[in-house]
């Protein structure tokens, strides 16, 4: 109990400078933690597995079985017309 009366007892600015210290100490562990889990987690990371649940060959193939879409060919009498058309709508 001595200890929180000698920081109670403290000006503002030293409270303050004590406060931030302590947060970034603390910060800076998490950050620490974070980094360790996160590379743990990328070495056991297994791509197989990956291509497995995103079934990948078989997306493939659904893509190759649907309508692909085809722009039609406008000639440019008809693009003229057009832009023409589009100018007199505008105000």
């Amino acid at each position: 109990m001595n200890f929180l009366q000698k920081l109670q007892n403290l000006p503002e600015p030293k409270r303050k400078i004590i406060f931030w210290l302590i947060v970034i100490i603390f910060c800076l562990g998490l950050l620490f933690w974070w980094t360790q889990i996160t590379q743990m987690r990328l070495k056991s990371f297994k791509t197989e597995k990956l291509r497995e649940e995103l079934r990948l060959p078989q997306f493939e193939e659904e893509l190759k079985g649907l309508q692909k879409f085809e722009t039609p060919e406008i000639s440019e009498e008809e693009l003229k017309e057009l832009e023409e058309s589009l100018k007199e709508t505008q105000p």
